[in-house]
């Protein structure tokens, strides 16, 4: 196997996109997602089941299109990589036995993959247009590297001294992560599924002034000090500013009085960024960190990219931003961690593990 620039191929089901990439080495080649989003829109959520079997149905003609874009076989691909959690069982369960069938069939080796930390092995691709050439090295982490990871599913900030077995988590939701609060309170306003790119549209046109919506776990209590850190001085919570989103609204209808549904949208958005980049800047201030990688399919949304960069570029914070298409989950990811692994000298997994729906982000593979 060639351990310098292998060629990996990743699989990535742990929600409701079917992904699978290609690398070589750290040389993007194809990333190639087929969603099943519009399935679930009439419910406001993405349904497991039906997650799980639109997987089912995508994964042979995804699989066939990002070989056929990245002009290689089977045969060539040295190394297969899959998300093995965390994320829905069933879903996940879906991917996993695709990709120990290729494994066995092909005798490729495999490896599991923590679905958070390929979210930032993706910011260590290089790209090009069709199939550029690879790189003669290695694009290496930078020092004092950590990772602001900000999803429909978690909310975290890590700091990552290898990508490949020493990822620490700093702080994260205690209850709703950012993105499924993006989906309550555009439930909530009328704005259907999914919520957060109907709230970043309408919230551009809202004034974020005109009200103040709390920012969770900001107490001193909670917070503490630099040297008596609180309990949560590092972590977030959005369980509460939902609850004051719906009360507020219930307040205007009470009054008779028209929802000032932009105005809302705006407010809300400004709670959650405001909170999740003034924590995160913080965190990385008084642990050193000094390079961070934005990531998970939040970080698609404008004010928080506006907002991150801002106060990372005030704090002397070099912030990377991965392409949108990498933002969200993508097979890309996976293939990019998993040669990583490759390249590092790890063994592979095998074909004994077991999909983990709430594997920690500390496990960067199974």
């Amino acid at each position: 196997m060639n351990r310098t620039q292998p060629l990996v191929l990743g699989i990535e089901s742990s929600c409701d996109e079917t992904g699978v990439g290609i690398v070589r080495g750290t040389t993007l080649l194809t990333n190639t997602v087929s969603s099943s989003m519009d399935e679930h829109v009439r419910f406001g959520g993405v349904i497991p089941e039906i997650a799980s079997r639109a997987h089912l149905d995508a994964f042979v003609p995804t699989l066939e299109e990002a070989l056929a874009e990245a002009g290689v076989t089977l045969a060539d691909i040295d190394a297969i990589a899959v998300t093995s959690g965390p994320g829905l069982a069933g879903a996940l369960m879906v991917g996993v036995c695709a990709a120990k069938a290729l494994a066995v069939a092909t005798g490729k080796p495999l490896y599991a993959i923590n679905h958070l930390v390929a979210h930032v092995g993706v910011g260590l691709l290089q790209q090009g247009a069709g199939a550029p050439s690879p790189q003669t090295t290695p694009h290496a982490l930078p020092e004092n590297m950590g990772a602001l990871l900000v999803s429909g599913g978690h909310t975290e900030i890590l700091r990552i001294r290898s990508i490949t077995d020493d990822v620490e988590l700093l702080g994260s939701t205690i209850d709703d992560a950012a993105g499924e609060a993006y989906d309550k309170v555009a439930r909530l306003l009328g704005l259907g599924y999914p919520g957060g790119p109907a709230i970043d549209k309408l919230a551009r046109t809202g004034n974020a002034k005109a009200i103040r919506f709390p920012r969770g776990l900001t107490q001193p209590k909670y917070m503490g000090t630099a040297e008596e850190p609180g309990p949560h001085r590092y972590d977030w919570s959005f369980s509460g500013l939902k609850t004051a989103v719906a009360r507020c609204v219930e307040q205007f209808e009470a009054r008779g009085e028209e929802v000032p549904v932009a105005d809302i949208a705006a407010a809300f958005q400004e709670a959650v960024v405001d909170v999740i980049t003034a924590k995160a800047v913080l965190a990385c201030r008084e642990n050193g960190i000094t390079e961070v990688l934005l990531g998970g399919g939040v970080a698609a949304n404008s004010r928080l990219r506006q907002l991150t960069e801002q106060r990372c570029s005030a704090a002397g914070i070099r912030l990377t931003v991965p392409p949108l298409p990498l933002c969200t989950d993508n097979g890309a990811m996976v293939a990019a961690l998993g040669a990583q692994l490759v390249m590092a000298g790890v063994e592979p997994s095998g074909i004994g593990f077991a999909p983990d729906s709430s594997m920690p982000v500390t496990t960067v593979s199974a």
